[in-house]
């Protein structure tokens, strides 16, 4: 048996995802090495692992020295970095080879080029549910209320009818209201989707319905569900989530649930 530890490079983009996969990750005894992003990433992850290097969205080429010079062998993305940050700053060489070859430029095509580009040095990207199992929707009644019967009507047609706009690379969030579509997520992201949904909905039994796309590639832009997310929901009015069991991730579930008791918030995995 080989005595020489495991080490995985983490692509650290926002939000809590970073830290949640290294504390999970901690107790399996591999070294970890992170490449964080200015303007992204939390500061405080530099004192969470082992080694970290302040990068510029952008720089592929200088993430994966960083991460050779390490021994890292595995990858994982985690923490959402914005795709349209990639043509915000200014890209080396490695990220414009990676631009000029995915002709249609969504997160899926663009991290997958990313993903083919690690490869090629020798990095694998590891599923982003790595070491995650405990933070994983499943199904029924997860957070707050009981929902009722009509509630669970809307999660239904709510998840008819966003497979199928996820399916189309349109978005993976949809808000309806008793059979009608309210809104649908776009480029602009689930929150803004929340807030447009639940201002035509006016508050009353709005739900919300996010899911993974059809062969939704689980290494990279699977569904997450966090604190701001209950957040964004309570202000809009919206008071059902409803998500996939089995591929949806929750970050911060104590504090999740204490939002969803505090809000009447009901949450549901399918």
């Amino acid at each position: 048996m080989s005595g020489k530890q495991r080490t995985i490079g983490i692509i650290a983009g926002n939000g809590l995802y970073p830290g949640t996969f290294v504390r999970a990750a901690k107790p399996h005894g591999v070294r970890l090495v992170a490449a964080a992003f200015k303007g992204e990433t939390e500061p405080v992850l530099e004192k969470q692992v082992d080694a970290l290097k302040w990068f510029r969205v952008g720089q592929l080429g200088g993430v994966i020295r960083f991460f050779k010079k390490h021994g890292v062998a595995e990858a994982i993305m985690a923490g959402q970095i914005a795709p349209r940050n990639l043509f915000d700053l200014w890209p080396d060489l490695r990220t414009l080879k990676v631009l000029h070859s995915v002709r249609e430029r969504n997160a899926e095509t663009l991290f997958g080029a990313i993903a083919d580009e690690l490869a090629g040095d020798g990095i694998i990207l590891l599923p982003a549910l790595t070491f995650l199992e405990d933070e994983v929707a499943g199904e029924g009644l997860l957070f707050g209320p009981e929902p009722s019967e009509r509630d669970w009507e809307d999660v239904h047609f709510g998840r008819r009818i966003v497979k199928a706009t996820s399916a189309l690379d349109i978005g993976q969030s949809i808000v309806v209201r008793r059979g009608t579509v309210l809104a649908v997520e776009a480029f602009e992201g689930t929150d803004e989707c929340i807030r447009r949904g639940g201002q035509l909905g006016k508050g009353a039994d709005v739900t919300l319905v996010k899911v993974s796309k059809p062969n939704q590639d689980m290494r990279f832009d699977v569904p997450v569900v966090g604190p701001k997310t209950i957040k964004t929901c309570r202000e809009a009015g919206v008071r059902t989530i409803a998500v996939e069991a089995g591929r949806t991730l929750f970050l911060g579930k104590e504090e999740i649930a204490t939002k969803c008791q505090e809000g009447k918030i009901t949450v549901v995995g399918f």
